[in-house]
This record gives C-alpha cells, sequence and structure tokens, in this order.
C-alpha cells in the first residue's frame, strides 16, 4: 500500500519548507517520493529538495490542473512501478485547484494505493489579500482541505490571527487549522493533525457529490462567465467591493510566469535590489511569487525567495546552471528580463 499525500498551497505559502520538516521529523523511515509541478517553464523547487535525497520528477509544461489525464497520470504511474514507494508527497503548482489534483489521484486505479490527506498551507498575512484577488483558486485550496496549516503567523495579533481562521472557516468548517508556529511543533504532530480521518472522508464525500452535480449541470453555469472582471488589489478598504464567482477558469487565464535560465552571476545585495524593485506593479506587473538558485560572484550560490514585500535571499547548494522564475499576474516580461539582467533563453544582457 502506498499512502499519497498532497501539499496544496497558494503561491510563496511554505510548502516545500512544510515538506522538509515533514521529511526529517515526520516521515523517517518510510521510502518516499516527491511529485512537484511548477507553473511555467522553469522548474525551481527541484534544487531546494535535492539535498534532502528525495527523488524528484519535475513537470514544467504547464500548470498541473491543465494537464491531469496525461502527464501527471503518467508520473504517478511511473512512480509507482519504478519506486513502490512507502509514500509519494504531491506538492502540485500554488495556482492549481486542489480539487483537481484530488480528482487526478483519485483515477489513478491501477495500483494499491491510499489517499492520506490534502493539506493546504495557508500565508496567515496574505491571506486576506488573496482571497481577494484570485478566490476562485485560493478558496478551492480551502474549501477541499482535509487540514489547514497557518505559516507566516510570527508578528500577528490575536485579531488578526482571528480574522484568518474565521475566514478559512467561511469556506471549510470541518478541516483542523494548525496556528501555532512551526517550530514549536514536532513534524509528527503536523502528520497527526493531517491524517485525522473524519475530516478527510468528509471532503472526499463533498467531492464526489460535487463532480456528480457538474457532471449533470455542465454547462449551466457559463452565461454570465462575462460579468465578471478580476481587479487586484493589496489594500484592504474595499474589501467587500470584489467578490469573484468564477467557476470555470484556468490558471493559464489568469496567472502569468517568467522564467530563464542564466550563467550569470550576482551579489547577495543586486538579487536583493531587484526582488525588492518587483514590488512595483505599475512596472512589472503584480508579482505574486520569485524564487531562483544563482551563481554567486564570491563563488556561493544564491538562493532566494520572494513574496510581495518579503525577500528572502540566502546561500545554498549548486545548481547545473542558475534558474529565476517570476508568477504573477500580467507580469510585464520584457522589465523583469532588464531588472535581473537576462534575456529569455538564458542570454545576459549587455
Amino acid at each position: 500500500m502506498t499512502k499519497i499525500t498532497i501539499f496544496s498551497g497558494f503561491l510563496g505559502a511554505g510548502k516545500t519548507t512544510l515538506i522538509k520538516k515533514l521529511i526529517n521529523e515526520g516521515y523517517k523511515g518510510e521510502k518516499l517520493v516527491l511529485i512537484e509541478n511548477e507553473f511555467g517553464q522553469i522548474g525551481i523547487d527541484g534544487g531546494f529538495l535535492k539535498d534532502a535525497g528525495i527523488e524528484i520528477t519535475e513537470m514544467n509544461s504547464g500548470c498541473i490542473c491543465c494537464s491531469l489525464v496525461g502527464d501527471f497520470g503518467k508520473a504517478l504511474e511511473k512512480v509507482l512501478e519504478e519506486y513502490k514507494p512507502d509514500r509519494i508527497l504531491i506538492e502540485p503548482s500554488g495556482v492549481g485547484k486542489l480539487s483537481d489534483v484530488i480528482n487526478a489521484v483519485r483515477n489513478i486505479d491501477a495500483h494499491d494505493v491510499e489517499l492520506d490527506g490534502f493539506t493546504t498551507i495557508v500565508d496567515a498575512k496574505k491571506c486576506k489579500m488573496y482571497q481577494k484577488n484570485f478566490g476562485e483558486f485560493f478558496n478551492n485550496q480551502i474549501t477541499y482541505a482535509s487540514c489547514l496549516i497557518l505559516s507566516h503567523t510570527a508578528g500577528l495579533t490575536q485579531e488578526q490571527l482571528n480574522d484568518v481562521v474565521q475566514r478559512l472557516r467561511e469556506f471549510n468548517s470541518a478541516a483542523p487549522i494548525v496556528t501555532t508556529e512551526w517550530d514549536e511543533l514536532t513534524g509528527q504532530q503536523l502528520v497527526e493533525a493531517m491524517t485525522q480521518v473524519n475530516t478527510l472522508d468528509d471532503e472526499l464525500k463533498q467531492l464526489l457529490e460535487e463532480e456528480k452535480k457538474h457532471h449533470h449541470h455542465h454547462h449551466h453555469d457559463d452565461d454570465d462567465e462575462d460579468e465578471h472582471e478580476h481587479h487586484h488589489h493589496h489594500d484592504d478598504d474595499d474589501e467587500d467591493e470584489h467578490e469573484h464567482h468564477h467557476h470555470h477558469h484556468h490558471a493559464d487565464e489568469v496567472f502569468t510566469s517568467w522564467g530563464t535560465e542564466t550563467p550569470r552571476t550576482y551579489t547577495a545585495e543586486a538579487i536583493t535590489a531587484a526582488l525588492e524593485a518587483l514590488s512595483d506593479e505599475e512596472t512589472y506587473g503584480l508579482v505574486l511569487r520569485a524564487k531562483g538558485i544563482v551563481a554567486g560572484e564570491d563563488g556561493q550560490w544564491i538562493h532566494f525567495d520572494y513574496v510581495p514585500g518579503v525577500p528572502d535571499v540566502r546561500t545554498g547548494s549548486a545548481e547545473t546552471t542558475g534558474r529565476l522564475c517570476v508568477i504573477g499576474s500580467k507580469l510585464a516580461a520584457a522589465a523583469i528580463s532588464k531588472l535581473f539582467c537576462v534575456a529569455q533563453g538564458g542570454i545576459v544582457c549587455q
């Protein structure tokens, strides 16, 4: 029996960090395989996880929810046949719909597998903004989760934390919500929260019911598709003015990605400055996530992550070549290329 655990979460929520913690503390002694999918053409997370000794299958042809029948199913079958793992960890794209991923896994019936949990990691500090701007995708990940784990809770007031929990409960009344900071918990504690059978069964039942309804009423909700527009706001003053009721968009209709490989070397200061500049929405578009591994001028490799207003630049293991990736909405690719002094295709700007 191979257990399958899905780790959902919007861009930059901390899925990779949580998976690392669970590998080290929660899944000791298990033969593990990680399947991950990057939105866009350039995969980044594989470099972060190689150090953990995990077999990785990257699929970079597009969002996981756009290729469920093809590449995803084949990758899962291949992993089951070749590695025969005790557990498969699935980390879908941050802009994937959790319901789509669950359905894809349920359609793999040629092997002895058990769905062990659908965990969604939620960035507590950005929950309100993402819910407002990308509710179709963000709320889907909340609704179908069997466990919700908050990240980036440090510095939040009790009132702010309560507001996040209330927002999550509006879309999921049953799943346990982990609000304690991760470094105060053991991996085993997190695993126990993630595998509460009752909530998992509830979500499976709900998904089956909605799947049946969708089958019978497939075309009934399409008439008013063009009535809704997306408005991206970082401020909270007009929270109730923009409600999204999109049921038929694919991620590649809302999100765009920019990525490239480059042999160029950087300094940590230059990368930090570039990441800080990405907050200029007028120049670069609405940047929701950036990450990369690039060669440093001092011989060390620079690893970086970025969510709006929070650059994280550090050193790490080497990669075969430098890679940069930016995900967001209405990105200005030419401006981003210029910012990092690269051109798509990896040609260094002069």
